[in-house]
């Protein structure tokens, strides 16, 4: 199935990738999944009476299957929280054992999607866990807006502390294929216009002096399968549109069926929310899951103009392809 949106025109709208050619007859380098199942272990809202803990954060738990010819699928679980507690008994409540979990990726630095790291690790008894991460995520990270604020991975989720625990930090700014039709966006260096500067003003220390963090260590995920790509997310701090232009260019497959994740436009202005809105109407993205850090106002305009094609998350969803 394919969706086609009219083209609202705009300055930036004839630059974006058009989204319609099918996947069949691609050249897929990194292979094709069968099926994918994303199960929402936390986010920063919960279902009423569903026994779930909501925590402003992100942890989504992806459940691959085989590529052709593979025998046995992967459990990745992307993002840890703020806290290890709500993930696990989440995972409990969902009947999601801590013991099947493959590798864990990071999308990025901050407190909210690492922040669980260590006390996730520190329950499951394997003891070369491999997590994926940029080579830049322990950096400082901080913020000076209101006062100054630390919000980068702290401590208690230090390298030796991560290496103590069983993990085994795997760091790339490169694409990384994870299995047969999963792999990293690596580095996202190819940013659109209006994407060139993250929403939230950051800084880091260079050789004992601050600087701008343009957060090049905000990296994806992206799974090939029949009816597309779905791309996974954290917070987006290198532009959804961007992200969504790398993953086409890297896998050649233009098809995208889904996009889920934070965005990131709690804070950003309303320009930028009404072109990124303009830019995923006129891509042919047939569903746009969305919340944590992406904000009322742009999650607003989403579902006006994307309609039954946009989707907010709650803790506790179940996402799977194909539909």
């Amino acid at each position: 199935m394919r969706i086609t949106c009219a083209n609202k025109g705009g300055r930036d709208a004839g630059r974006f990738i058009s989204i319609s050619k099918g996947v069949d007859d691609l050249n897929r380098e990194y292979g094709q999944l069968e099926y994918l199942e994303l199960s929402v272990l936390l986010e920063d809202s919960a279902g009423y009476d569903s026994g779930l803990l909501s925590q402003h954060g992100v942890s989504f738990l992806l459940e691959a299957g085989p590529c052709k010819g593979a025998n046995t699928g992967r459990v990745i679980l992307f993002d840890t929280g703020q806290s290890a507690e709500p993930v696990l008994n989440n995972m409990q409540v969902l009947g999601k054992d801590v013991q099947d979990i493959d590798l864990i990726f990071l999308s990025h630095c901050h407190y909210d999607h690492t922040g669980g790291l260590v006390g996730i690790l520190g329950q499951s008894k394997r003891c070369r866990l491999p997590v994926v991460a940029h080579p830049t995520i322990f950096r400082p990270n901080f913020t000076v807006k209101n006062s100054f604020c630390m919000v980068g991975m702290g401590p208690e989720n230090s390298r030796e502390a991560v290496e103590k625990n069983g993990g085994e930090m795997i760091l790339t700014d490169e694409p990384l294929p994870l299995m047969p039709g999963v792999v990293t966006t690596g580095e996202i260096n190819k940013r659109v216009s209006f994407e060139a500067t993250p929403t939230l003003s950051l800084l880091t220390l260079q050789d004992g002096k601050k600087s701008p963090d343009v957060m090049a260590d905000d990296i994806s995920m992206v799974f090939v399968l029949k009816e597309g790509l779905v791309i996974v997310t954290g917070c987006s701090h290198a532009g959804i549109i961007s992200i969504i232009e790398e993953a086409v260019r890297l896998t050649g497959v233009e098809e995208v069926s889904a996009v889920i994740g934070g965005f990131h436009l709690i804070d950003a202005e309303e320009e930028r929310i009404n072109k990124t809105v303009e830019a995923l109407t006129t891509m042919n993205v047939k569903m746009i899951y969305t919340g944590h850090c992406t904000g009322l106002k742009a999650e607003a305009k989403m579902l006006m103009e994307l309609g039954d094609r946009f989707c907010k998350l709650s803790t506790g969803m179940k996402i799977t392809f194909p539909k």
